[in-house]
């Protein structure tokens, strides 16, 4: 009986510190569907890199010599629109975030994520899904709830209106930054009935990633579940 090979992620790591690199290696590595296919110390090598290699995620850091990351993310996802760049950092502040997502950012790690969620993090922006650290998610949603309310929380919450009591269980998880795993885990049900809600959600709140969900969420004052995890 022939069976089909699993997919290989191919990556390309972005970082002037060579101990971060060997790190990550090691990280990706361990999973079977990752292939690390080349390395770079700053943003000029990681333009040449994509070029030459077409990988499916770019890992990259934001300060580093010649070329920094996030003009380097910028050229990248100008020149291949489909490019997946996820920018890993220990700079958690708003304005490196809001820089790497209009750069065209597919998501924005810390440096702490632990091994299992970068591994996902990276699977997810292989298939073209944004992600973002929980942290990273928290400070988006409170720079955005900083703006003035110009009827932005009526919205939100005539639109959370429409969502069934599971479909509202499941946009709660999302708002505290939880993976579908988690959800369903917490939520006990089964991972593709957690995608079948959040894509009802998406097309609820008229959105098309997770970090809007969020946002919606927290305008309508419902970013956290009423009651404590158990």
């Amino acid at each position: 009986m022939n069976t089909a090979a699993p997919t290989q992620r191919r990556i390309i790591i972005v970082d002037d510190d060579a101990l971060v690199r060997a790190g990550l290696r090691m990280i990706l590595g361990g999973d079977p569907g990752i292939t690390v296919v080349a390395e770079g110390t700053h943003g000029e090598e990681a333009v040449s890199l994509y070029a030459a290699h077409q990988p499916d995620v770019v890992l990259m850091d934001i300060r580093m010599p010649v070329r920094d990351g996030l003009s380097a993310t910028k050229d990248i996802v100008t020149r291949w629109p489909h490019a997946n760049v996820l920018v890993l950092t220990t700079f958690d502040t708003d304005e490196f975030i809001v820089k790497a997502l209009r750069a065209g950012a597919r998501g924005f790690l810390l440096k702490d994520t632990s091994p299992p969620d970068l591994v996902r993090a990276v699977n997810l922006a292989g298939d073209g899904h944004p992600t973002l650290s929980p942290s990273v998610t928290a400070q988006l949603i409170a720079k955005v709830s900083e703006e003035p309310d110009t009827g932005r929380q009526r919205q939100a919450r005539r639109m959370v209106e429409q969502l069934t009591e599971r479909e509202l269980d499941v946009a709660q998880q999302i708002a505290q930054g939880k993976s579908n795993q988690e959800i369903s885990q917490t939520l006990y049900m089964s991972i593709p009935t957690v995608k079948t809600h959040i894509s009802r959600i998406f097309t609820k709140f008229d959105v098309d990633n997770r970090v809007q969900i969020a946002i919606r969420m927290h305008d309508a004052h419902l970013g956290h579940p009423t009651t404590p995890d158990a």
